[in-house]
This record gives C-alpha cells, structure tokens and sequence, in this order.
C-alpha cells in the first residue's frame, strides 16, 4: 500500500493511507511563533531509505522560543556607488540574528509515537527568510540525506554567504546519517568551522551559490542520475538547474584547507552563482524610469562579483521571469516546487521536469492564481524552453497560492498543495490536489 505523508508548516505531519487520514507527528509546540506571512516554520521532511525496516526519518524546523533581533536593523538594498553595502560583515552573531533552526533524526516504534533520537545540526539564522524550502530529500545516488540551506535571508544576500565557503548557508549539504557522532545535541553554529569534529565528518558540501531552493530532485537516466534545484529570483527571474556530475568536498578538508578560499572553485563544485547571478542574469536592481514609469531601468548589484564568477557558474536549465509579455507564458513571482514526473498517466508530461510558482502575476483584480509548467533536458544539455500546463479547476473566488509540489516515491504520481490565504499560520486554508488529466 502506498503512503502519503503530508507536513504543515505549523508543525503537524499527517498520514494518509488505505482512505484513512492520520496524525503522524505533532510538533506545534516546539516551532517559532510564526508571523502572518513567515517562511519559518516546519520546512523539511525526509525519510530514511530504509525506513520501512529502521523506522527514521528527518525534519528540519525553527524552533520556538529562539526569536532574536535580526542581523540587520534596517531593510538592505546594495548601491553599487557605495562600497561599505557590497561589503557588510555579520558581526556579533550570537546576538544579532533572527531565529535558530535544528534538523533532527526521529524513529517511529511499533505501536508507539516518534520520539526523537538526537540532533543533527543546530543552525544561527540572520533573518527571518531563505531558509530553505523542502529542504530534506535523500540521495538515491550517495544514499545521504540532502539539506538545501538558502542564503540567509533579508534580499540580495547583505553578508554574501551564498559565496562564502565556510558558510553553511547558501549551500546544498550532504549529511551521512548514518555514521554515529557521539553527539545528539551539536552547538549553535553559522560556520562549518565552529562545528565539532564528529560533526564535520559526516557532512560534505555539495553545491553554493543557493539563494533559496525549494528541494532537489534525482532523475535516474541509464546508469546515472540527473539532478533538479531551483533556485528561487530576486526580482528578475527565477530559474531551475540541472547537473549530473558533480564533486562534494567533505566539511573536514574544507576547515583544514582555510584560508584558501579558492579550494571549493577548483575542485568543481557546483556554484549556481548567487548572489552575483540571478540564474542567466547578473543580479539587477530595478528602478522606475523617470521617462517611461512603465518600464524599469536596471543596475548591476555587484558587477565585480558578476565578473568573478561568470565562468564558475553552472547556467540554468531554464527560466521564468518576473516580466514577461510573450502570451504563451506566464509572469512569476516566487519559485516554491521543482519534481521529476515518470508516470505514464500524463503522457505529455512523462520525462519532464515539473515546477511551480506560488503567484502569477498580470490579472488585475481577479483572485491569485499559482501557475504551473514543465521543461525536458535536451539531449545536447543545452538550456531549453518552458510550456505552461494549463489547470481545469474550479477554485471560485478563493485565492490558490501554489506554495508546494511533490511525488511518490518512483514520480509516477504527482501532488500540489494549495493555500488560499498568504498567512500561512491560518488554519483550514490549504488542499493537497492529485494532478490528473481531464476525463
């Protein structure tokens, strides 16, 4: 029997099997008092290979009672005439920073409740935003568990962690779950180097350069996987990238290796480019034009940055933008699913790459409508183009944010989970659909 398991930000894990619902996991209690709208909250859920004999599996979440002031006390936007905002520190982060978030190993027991085993990481947060979005898958490849960390939060990266090596944010991290620590409750930490050894040793660096990335996805291509992310825009466009190859550099040789900071671009990791690229774009800051207000001037951000890692960067597989007037496409706001279908039931769709964005853009007046879409991989590798799949459903007047998209477990089958309200702590407001084609 197939099993579907569906988290709530707020903290709930349902079950849903043989036509019953379930609670699962309730963990309301121990998650961030969130805001109306929050990207805190419950953000990861992963289980274990090997869960239907071991019974563990993973999530990631901002805990309560941790809420500081933020790293900034000011919104950040760059100027490129003043360097002292393309160059800010985060300084006195213990106490200036905005929440702390934990991934934790649980098992399930035979006829009892989850209880929780110990804790992978516990990670110090500058802001309250971008700190990952289905943020826990395992590897079919590596067999570890993936954890997506964005860049931080706040807009445009202020401390740029993104490129910072020895940052843990910005980056996609392997963990081996299962090797043993000797530690169920690790320190607080920012940095790769603060981390116990024992920690250090089980975790490898896969990718930087994440603004903030909604998952990853494993297409399994001949003898090989192919890998999805999505990294979600700034305000120009956002963008989904694929790789095959790729080399991770474990925790341990990267601390030993400091101060050389060009250890992780020599050894081929993948860099999505951030927070000097926006996907295809250096990254830009829009500005009405003073001649035409229906048209914006942009500026380069960081050119330097742009100029330094243009030839490191891996190029998008495809992207989407924030302003576009081509009619078979769609304006967007916010990457938020990135999943490989292989079913058979959406002929059309078989192969592809499926993603959505939580808003689209350009109905004035009309009730906010996700927006749906697919791209393959060519068999050259070369970027390729998008197509909007069309949804037939009724939602009425009701808003539909598409705020998620998942598969199970051999992508045969996909899910959208839709909320009708942006304040996400707001109770009853969301439906998970079943993608099906028309009868």
């Amino acid at each position: 029997m197939e099993r579907l398991f569906i988290a709530t930000q707020v903290g709930e894990i349902f079950f849903i099997g043989d036509g019953d619902v379930r609670l699962f996991l309730d963990i309301r209690s121990q998650i961030i008092k969130l805001e109306d709208y929050d990207e805190r909250g419950l953000i990861g859920l992963a289980f274990h290979p090997q869960f239907y004999y071991n019974g563990l599996f993973y999530i990631h979440y901002s805990v309560a009672d941790t809420q500081g002031p933020g790293a900034l006390a000011e919104p950040f936007k760059p100027d490129p005439c003043d360097p002292a905002t393309l160059n800010l520190k985060w300084t006195n982060r213990e106490t200036q920073y905005d929440h702390i978030d934990t991934v934790e190993e649980w098992m399930i027991q035979t006829n009892s409740a989850p209880i929780k085993r110990r804790t992978l990481l516990n990670l110090r947060r500058p802001f309250a935003n971008h700190n990952g979005v289905n943020s826990l898958n395992f590897s079919p490849e590596t067999g570890r568990l993936v954890l997506t960390t964005g860049d931080g939060g706040s807009g445009y990266d202020p401390f740029n962690l993104s490129q910072d090596d020895m940052e843990i944010a910005g980056k996609i991290i392997e963990i081996d779950v299962d090797t043993n620590t000797f530690m169920n409750n690790p320190p607080v930490v920012t940095r790769f180097n603060e981390l116990p050894t024992s920690i250090q040793s089980i975790l490898t660096i896969m990718a930087k350069g994440v603004r903030n990335i909604p998952g990853i996805a494993f297409q399994r291509s001949n003898n090989q996987y192919i890998k999805y992310a999505g990294n979600v825009g700034q305000d120009l466009v956002e963008s989904i990238f694929s790789f095959i190859n790729y080399r991770t550099i474990p925790v341990t040789r990267l601390v030993q290796t400091s101060p050389n900071q060009s250890e992780l671009d020599r050894a081929g990791l993948i860099n999505f480019g951030w927070r000097g690229w926006e996907g295809a774009f250096p990254t830009s800051i829009p500005r009405e034009c003073s001649t035409n207000t229906s048209r914006d001037e942009k500026t380069i951000a960081y050119y330097q940055e742009a100029v330094e890692a243009s030839a490191k960067r891996l190029l998008p597989l495809t992207s989407y933008f924030h302003d576009d007037s081509r009619i078979d496409k769609f304006e967007g706001t916010a990457l938020t699913g990135v999943q490989v279908y292989m079913g058979n039931s959406l002929s059309d769709l078989t192969g592809s790459v499926i993603f959505t964005d939580i808003a689209r853009k350009g109905n004035p007046g009309a009730p906010i409508r996700g927006a749906l879409a697919y791209t393959k991989l060519e068999k050259n590798y070369k970027p390729s183009d998008f197509s909007v799949i069309n949804v037939d459903y009724d939602f009425g007047s009701e808003s539909a944010y598409y705020v998620s998209l998942g598969t199970n477990l051999d992508q045969t089958r996909l899910y959208l989970g839709v909320y009708s309200s942006m304040q996400v702590a707001k109770l009853n407001q969301g439906t998970v659909f079943e993608i099906e084609t028309p009868n």
